[in-house]
């Protein structure tokens, strides 16, 4: 559907470099990476809105790549919401048909459908100013959706609102998504975002992309330590990849070994997430092949969740839910077990 091929973007101070992708026709398609790292200038690229150094962009198997923004049928969608705050919200979504010269029947019949779709046929008379975070970004998609296009850009579209209405509105997105089956790349600095949202993922970093690949590929397969660390895998180590005298692999770092279950050998990278290590303490009796005993050096507080620092050394963070925390009467300072399966460690 959307092919990027060596796209190649130069900005005064930044450069878009090397990028390919391919996202598949109806697929919610999640661009993720830090503050920097050339997300919003690969959407507008794709939207027309900046001019391409060098390489190809194609919508359904046409080169786009010089065409005008207007004619490729892209809607975009910004954090800050961009509406015309002296509009009412009927007059924001129907600007786009109005446009485009629809005539009256066809602009009611689309306000409806967009009104009952996003559930804000109450607030049509009323002015951006006078709705709260949540219901403007409702607005601002149903503007964008209203011209019906065959690609729906999303620029950091939840990060404007709190908590609770992010998680509301990101329900949404997705449900619009799956009933509407339009096309859509959303751009997002938030890990747990991507995932929730993402048929793929492509991870970029430095303004080239690092990794493409499914919500679980990425959490649980990252290909370098820039994905990994981004990824929150926390636990990340530098070592070497080698047989022990039954044939099974190890992992050497800092001083210990590490069973692992990989078929490299050589210096590598080890990750292993912080859900996927239990403490406790006395040793268990599990399969897991790897147990040690550390002190916890650092606990940090999360509300419902807790980051526990053990250092062996070298340092593991583990991750336990407030109510183990307390009934395990956990504490800095404590001698405790940590134990996790060699499967779980992965090697990059």
């Amino acid at each position: 559907m959307i092919q990027i091929k060596n796209l190649r973007v130069e900005l005064e101070d930044f450069l878009l470099q090397g990028i390919n992708l391919h996202v598949a026709e109806e697929e919610y398609f999640v661009v993720l990476g830090p503050t920097g790292a050339g997300k919003t200038v690969l959407l507008e690229s794709i939207a027309g809105l900046y001019p391409v150094k060098s390489g190809e962009i194609w919508l359904r198997g046409r080169e786009v790549t010089q065409l005008e923004p207007e004619r490729r049928n892209i809607s975009i969608v910004y954090q800050d919401h961009a509406l015309f705050p002296h509009l009412t919200v009927k007059e924001n979504i129907v600007f786009g048909l109005r446009l485009r010269k629809q005539i009256g029947q066809e602009i009611d019949k689309s306000l409806n459908w967009l009104a009952e779709l996003l559930g804000i046929a109450h607030l049509l008379d009323r002015k951006p100013d006078t709705l709260s975070g949540g219901e403007r970004q409702k607005v601002a998609l149903a503007r964008a959706l209203s011209i019906k296009p065959q690609v729906l850009l999303l620029d950091e579209p939840l990060s404007a609102l709190d908590p609770e209405t992010r998680e509301g509105v990101q329900q949404e997105l997705r449900q619009v998504h799956d009933r509407l089956k339009i096309t859509t790349i959303h751009v997002t600095h938030d890990f747990e975002e991507a995932i929730a949202l993402a048929d793929h993922i492509a991870v970029l970093g430095e303004g080239c992309v690092k990794q493409v690949g499914t919500p679980e590929q990425i959490f649980r397969q990252p290909n370098s330590e820039f994905v990994a660390r981004f990824a929150m895998a926390r636990n990340i180590f530098t070592g070497e990849v080698a047989d022990r005298d039954d044939g099974s692999a190890i992992f050497r770092t800092d001083g210990i070994e590490l069973a692992v279950a990989s078929e490299l050998r050589g210096k590598w990278h080890a990750s292993v997430r912080p859900e996927d290590i239990l403490i406790s303490h006395q040793p268990l009796h599990s399969s897991a092949r790897n147990s040690f005993c550390g002190i916890i050096n650092h606990v940090m507080d999360k509300g419902s969740t807790l980051y526990l620092t053990v250092n062996l050394p070298p340092d593991f963070t583990c991750l336990v839910t407030r109510r183990s925390f307390e009934e395990m009467g956990l504490a800095k300072n404590q001698r405790v077990y940590i134990t996790f399966k060699a499967s779980a460690i992965h090697i990059f």
